[in-house]
């Protein structure tokens, strides 16, 4: 089968991907949106017409964001709505704030994150990184489902990441009850959560309309390192003593593409359950494709993971209501 690929080279920025489209009279609603690649997500969805709920959990920082993004795009349908992921009753709360102002959202970029975070738990209980970034996105996309519906066709887009790659779904011990912590491994189950709701979501919605796909954006330097100290970062290569920063970080306009890609490329119209990364459609990381630059663990797309997390998502969520 032919892969979906982008004509734009791997390290275009998002205001490339939407160079030609008109996306007015369609409604974004982008988490994470008042740092990092949440940014560049925004104004490259406002240049092109959209309007945009900046979803955030610092309003204040979100409203400076959000008049920014209106002065440098001309587009003044920039709208800052209060959300706390870590905690499922606020997520309710935000979701019905976010209902309120778009019954119809064309697009739902699930942006927002932490990483390697000390050990903790989420108000509800569960471990930080799981609760945040996959539970929380994803009793929001189920709260926001029917806007979702009534847009259709619509799409969801599930920020991932390599780091999935360091732990597949542990069933048995999704908060570290029993094992010693690893603040890695917890990042990696988590953002192997977020690739398989995009193939889970797509089983359940997709013949109604709505597709999700994961994304790796790449490796931008962001907020999102916070709790990697300077000495760890240059350990693994991130950069050197003098902190210029390896040369396969991308900037945060680059770091957008793939996510502005996934949300609003005709390629991908109707299209589900995929990872992407650099522009376009990635390859199972096995022994064809070796190299540890590019490409998934096939575990992140396995459709029967998908359906018992998905199941099993629900039922936690139901029980925190």
């Amino acid at each position: 089968m032919t892969t979906i690929a982008s004509p734009l080279a791997p390290r275009a920025t998002a205001l490339e991907v939407v160079q030609g489209l008109d996306l007015n009279g369609k409604t974004a609603v982008i988490t994470g949106a008042s740092s990092g690649i949440g940014v560049e997500t925004a104004r490259a969805l406002l240049s092109a017409g959209a309007s945009v709920i900046l979803a955030v959990r610092d309003t204040g920082k979100g409203e400076k964001i959000a008049a920014e993004l209106r002065e440098s795009t001309g587009n003044q349908n920039a709208q800052v709505i209060e959300l706390d992921l870590a905690s499922l009753a606020q997520v309710r709360e935000g979701a019905a704030r976010i209902l309120a102002a778009a019954p119809a959202i064309h697009i739902l970029i699930n942006n927002a994150g932490i990483m390697a975070t000390p050990q903790g738990q989420t108000p509800d209980g569960f471990e930080t990184q799981f609760g945040t970034n996959h539970l929380g996105h994803f009793l929001l996309t189920q709260l926001l489902m029917p806007a979702l519906l009534a847009a259709a066709p619509a799409r969801v887009v599930a920020l991932s990441s390599s780091g999935h790659r360091r732990s597949d779904i542990v069933w048995d011990d999704l908060n570290f009850g029993r094992r010693p912590y690893d603040r890695w491994a917890a990042y990696g189950q988590s953002k192997t959560a977020n690739a398989l709701f995009a193939v889970g979501l797509t089983q359940q919605y997709g013949a109604r309309g709505v597709t999700a796909n994961a994304v790796h954006p790449g490796g931008i330097m962001t907020g999102l390192q916070k709790f990697v100290p300077l000495e760890e970062q240059r350990a693994m290569g991130w950069q050197d003593e003098s902190g210029k920063l390896n040369a396969v970080f991308k900037t945060t306009e680059e770091g957008a593409s793939t996510t502005v890609w996934a949300a609003t490329s005709p390629q991908l119209e109707g299209v589900g359950g995929l990872f992407l990364e650099d522009i376009q459609q990635s390859t199972p990381l096995d022994a064809q494709n070796p190299d540890p630059r590019f490409g998934y663990k096939p575990y992140a797309l396995d459709p029967e993971s998908a359906a018992r997390l998905w199941t099993l998502s629900e039922e936690l969520v139901r029980d925190y209501r």
